[in-house]
């Protein structure tokens, strides 16, 4: 449950990590985000979350969805801590080889942590298909959190356009790259076990019924149904179509276009297409609504953009300070 109150929602999918973070529980936390998934739980128990440029941190170990979009990322209480864990967490590793893109080297991010960071930074805000998707109080709130990064110094671009932002999107990548990644993930678990393909899975789940069913398989049926052959045509064409549109068509022209150092978007709102780009993200708490329910700002840039981001983020956090500790009602339980 959202140790903020047990109505709101907790986000998906790294939720065990945000919750327990939130609630001081654990000094830091480790979420998986194929699309939305370490920024929305952050954002909806005010926490930081840093979704990296796929690239900057190793996948070894880790359950796979999408190779072209998978990436471990630190969800903390401050900025600090969260450039601090991404100390630990950035390297190369040669069963990742995603990670011989990653510049950074042994780059001590904390560098990145300056009060000042806003000053003359030019933020563009997306409103257009992204704003409209959260509640009237959200929006307050974060129309709120904009006049705070502007008294911070940055020069705001309302109103930028993203072109691709109303793109019919599919998820033919995820489909076809979950069923390879997840069989090829199956061969490396060192126990004896018959479950060694996705469809091993699916009647594995079936076999257990409402135990592990509570949510159903959908996405697991629909890519059985694909090959999983990354050599297809309906993959490699929508993998072509994802990446143009996230980044040279997305990402890369508004920033270009606008002169931009980053760009700003509610919660995870906005996670769809640097998720498809495989480019970084930062949510810092921005507020509550009358309620209580956290909302977060979130600061989207290009690859390899984390000092950039990260300037962002502290500078406004130190601004700000708008994090409070949950309250918990022993009468609730």
């Amino acid at each position: 449950m959202n140790p903020y109150g047990k109505s709101f929602i907790v986000g998906g999918s790294s939720a065990g990590s945000g919750a327990a973070v939130a609630a001081n529980l654990a000094t830091a936390g480790v979420g998986t985000e194929t699309s939305g998934s370490i920024l929305s739980p952050a954002s909806q128990n005010s926490l930081v979350g840093i979704k990296p440029t796929v690239g900057l941190i190793s996948r070894s170990g880790i359950v796979p969805i999408s190779i072209t979009q998978d990436t471990a990322g630190p969800m903390t209480r401050t900025v600090e801590d969260g450039a601090i864990l991404l100390n630990v967490l950035n390297g190369e590793d040669e069963n990742d080889p995603i990670t011989s893109t990653n510049p950074f080297g042994k780059k001590d991010f904390t560098d990145s942590l300056k009060k000042d960071g806003l000053k003359g930074k030019r933020i563009g805000v997306a409103r257009k298909s992204f704003f409209e998707y959260v509640s009237e109080e959200h929006r307050k709130v974060i129309d709120a959190a904009i006049e705070e990064v502007k008294a911070a110094g940055a020069i705001i671009i309302e109103d930028i356009k993203i072109l691709s932002a109303n793109n019919d999107w599919d998820i033919n990548v995820m489909l076809y790259e979950f069923k390879s990644a997840v069989e090829t993930y199956l061969k490396t678990v060192n126990v004896s076990t018959d479950l060694n393909t996705l469809n091993d899975l699916i009647h594995g789940n079936r076999r257990l019924g409402t135990k592990a069913l509570k949510y159903g398989q959908a996405l697991f049926y629909q890519a059985e149904r694909t090959s999983g052959r990354l050599i297809d045509a309906d993959y490699l064409n929508s993998l072509v179509f994802d990446q143009e549109e996230s980044r040279e068509k997305g990402i890369d022209a508004v920033l270009a276009d606008n002169q931009l150092d980053a760009i700003i978007t509610p919660n995870n709102v906005g996670a769809t297409i640097p998720a498809k780009a495989g480019y970084p993200s930062i949510t810092v708490p921005a507020g509550y609504t009358p309620v209580g329910e956290p909302v977060g700002i979130t600061f989207t840039a290009g690859q390899y953009s984390e000092p950039t981001l990260l300037e962002c983020a502290y500078a406004y956090e130190q601004s700000t300070y708008h994090r409070k500790k949950p309250i918990f009602d022993k009468k609730e339980g």
